[in-house]
């Protein structure tokens, strides 16, 4: 059974950072297209960064480049979204996802496999 887990949310003062975790069970992320998605309250779940099986990395939100970053480590995979000069309109609900392919994808149901999510608040 492929079970996924992000850690590390929390809350946070405008301008401080983050690192959000996502491990799996079932599965190794090392092999996987790995993505994080964010919802906010009230709005669509929406793809932030992906990285691919073969390291290509993919931001889909115009709002959080230069501040966000994906990362993989380890012989398991462990995916990372180093997070820093956090705003308040990043405040959401933060998932890890992945899928079976060589490429990245924006779209929630091309991924086989997701967590249950890491709350990331953003506030003074």
């Amino acid at each position: 059974q492929v079970q996924l887990v992000e850690s590390g949310g929390g809350l946070v003062q405008p301008g401080g950072s983050l690192r959000l975790s996502c491990t799996a069970s079932g599965i190794n992320l090392f092999y996987r297209t790995v993505a994080w998605f964010r919802q906010a309250p009230g709005k669509e779940r929406e793809a932030v960064l992906c990285i691919s099986r073969n390291e290509v990395m993919t931001y889909y939100a115009d709002s959080v480049k230069g501040r966000f970053a994906i990362s993989r480590h380890g012989n398991k995979g462990t995916v990372y979204l180093q997070m820093n000069n956090l705003k308040p309109e990043d405040t959401a609900a933060y998932y890890c996802a992945a899928r079976d392919s060589l490429y990245c994808n924006s779209r929630t149901d091309m991924f086989e496999s997701w967590g249950q999510g890491t709350q990331v608040s953003v506030s003074s």
